[in-house]
């Protein structure tokens, strides 16, 4: 069940950073979600290349990268030199979208499509069998804490009905964004099995107390 679940780190400690990764790899944790913002995408600024290099030769998590990024041209291939497990790029940071998909699945890296929450399913219609996944919004993206938009529930149901009409089989559907106890089973239900949660996991109650509780409100529906 916590393989479900992908940390974003972005809500660590960034003092005791080490800690809080060694924390998550006792609760079995295989997963990191790593927010590359350029402050042009998104106003906030966080990690580059430099910083997810390091995370790559010093842990061993699959690290899985979304880029909240204008420049794609530039970051797209300091990403593949790093040779990280995922790769997301925004449909809406470039007009020929198809051929970042391209380059990064050539590297053997995994690739994702994310939409933004006001992006319609049907931008990404034409890509969603070359994808590894798609990454499902429910927050505007930029910024930890907010508040999970409950709409973004009929866009996950639109997502799956087209899979299934379309016999999709091989593209996971990925949630990032305001998750936490209260409405992560919500987000189970839907079928979801790669979960991204940051300020809930890294907040006061402890990162071990927090992975168990929402194992223990997922499990409940098994």
């Amino acid at each position: 069940m916590n393989q479900i679940l992908n940390p974003s780190i972005l809500s660590a400690n960034f003092l005791n950073l080490e800690r809080d990764l060694l924390e998550l790899k006792k609760n079995n944790i295989q997963r990191i979600h790593v927010d590359i913002m350029d402050g042009n995408f998104v106003p906030n600024i966080t990690f580059g290349p430099d910083q997810v290099k390091f995370l790559k030769d010093s842990t061993h998590f699959y690290l899985d990268c979304h880029l909240m990024v204008n420049n794609l041209d530039v970051f797209v291939d300091k990403f593949i030199d790093l040779s990280v497990g995922c790769i997301t790029i925004h449909q809406e940071s470039h007009k020929h979208i198809h051929k970042f998909i391209n380059q990064i699945k050539k590297s053997n890296i995994d690739c994702g499509i994310a939409i933004n929450p006001a992006t319609s399913i049907y931008n990404i219609i034409d890509i969603l069998d070359i994808v590894d996944k798609v990454l499902i919004m429910t927050v505007d993206p930029g910024f930890g804490g907010q508040k999970f938009i409950d709409l973004m529930i009929y866009k996950i149901e639109i997502l799956k009905e087209l899979m299934y009409k379309y016999n999709i089989k091989n593209t996971k559907i990925q949630v990032d964004g305001g998750i936490n106890l209260s409405n992560i089973d919500k987000v189970y239900a839907l079928g979801i099995r790669d979960i991204v949660v940051g300020s809930y996991i890294f907040s006061k109650n402890g990162i071990t107390n927090n992975i168990n509780s929402l194992v223990n409100k997922i499990g409940q529906l098994n």
